[in-house]
């Protein structure tokens, strides 16, 4: 006996829910990102590519639509770029154009970039590394793009530091140290805290182009936290890196107010209307929890509540 499949177009309603999102994910390229007298960098990256659907319309023709999906990237990484936003925002613009049913196109990008650079105490070279966000949304009313990174740091718990302290204070009393030596002494010797491995996001979304260096975002994520830390660490490294963090306890939502202020400051030249995207999450050293900061705001809206 023959068994006849069931029509699959058949059952489906003839009127559909629109989708804001349809696509695909986990698509790998490499990118390659000039850079002037330099050899270009290459980055194998990560892209999510994904178009609206109106209603009315079933689906996106996923089969035939991968074809055009990886043409397009393609096209937009086949020449070397100085902004990988700016690839991004090609993508999406070259999408829009192909889906003639589509009003809203978008590219989202990742890769990990390696960073050379030098410990800070014994000079010796060494590598880390930074995860590279970017993204574009194209619409008819033009195309907005996204820049930043994600980066790992260390913070250390200020509650936990000034209970160390009072302890520290209470012995010293106790050996007959005067209040003065005392203070100069726990001023000068930061007091045990514990501390965590932070991870710092920090992204600038703008009309067009954000015109912002990709490493300037970096630093600015890095030294947000307590301290910064490296691949490589001598003892003399490891000291360094122990008293600064020390020196600079900080709460998880600390790091997003460093975080915002150095970015009003150090992007003084971009427009109110760009928007600001900072994160800090704290891997918990003696919780079963970790700890999370957020924050997305204008940049007009920071400078007026720093009064900038």
């Amino acid at each position: 006996m023959s068994h006849q499949l069931p029509d699959v177009q058949a059952s489906q309603p003839d009127v559909t829910v629109g989708l804001s999102q349809v696509g695909v994910t986990g698509v790998e390229k490499l990118v390659k990102i000039a850079r002037d007298g330099k050899r270009p960098l290459v980055l194998m990256a990560e892209f999510e590519v994904f178009v609206d659907l109106p209603g009315g319309r079933k689906g996106i023709d996923m089969s035939r639509n991968m074809q055009v999906i990886d043409e397009v990237l393609e096209a937009a990484v086949s020449e070397p770029a100085y902004r990988v936003e700016d690839m991004c925002g090609d993508a999406a613009e070259r999408l829009l154009a192909k889906h003639e049913y589509t009003t809203t196109a978008e590219v989202r990008m990742t890769a990990e970039l390696v960073i050379r650079e030098d410990t800070p105490a014994s000079g010796l070279a060494t590598q880390s590394t930074a995860n590279i966000i970017a993204s574009a949304t194209a619409t008819e009313d033009g195309t907005r793009e996204e820049i930043g990174a994600k980066v790992v740091g260390m913070t250390v718990c200020p509650c936990s530091q000034g209970m160390s302290a009072s302890r520290a204070r209470d012995v010293l009393q106790d050996l007959a140290v005067d209040d003065d030596t005392i203070e100069e002494f726990l001023d000068k010797v930061p007091q045990p805290g514990h501390s965590q491995r932070g991870h710092a996001t920090l992204t600038v979304e703008t009309e067009g182009s954000p015109d912002v260096d990709l490493m300037d975002l970096i630093d600015i994520a890095r030294d947000s936290m307590s301290a910064r830390i490296y691949n490589l660490a001598k003892r003399p490294d490891e000291d360094h890196m122990t008293y600064h963090a020390h020196a600079n306890a900080k709460f998880v939502e600390d790091c997003v107010r460093s975080m915002a202020e150095m970015t009003v400051e150090e992007l003084e030249h971009l427009d109110d209307n760009a928007v600001v995207h900072m994160k800090q999450s704290n891997d918990e050293s003696i919780h079963q929890h970790n700890a999370h900061a957020e924050r997305e705001v204008t940049l007009g809206q920071l400078r007026a509540e720093l009064d900038v």
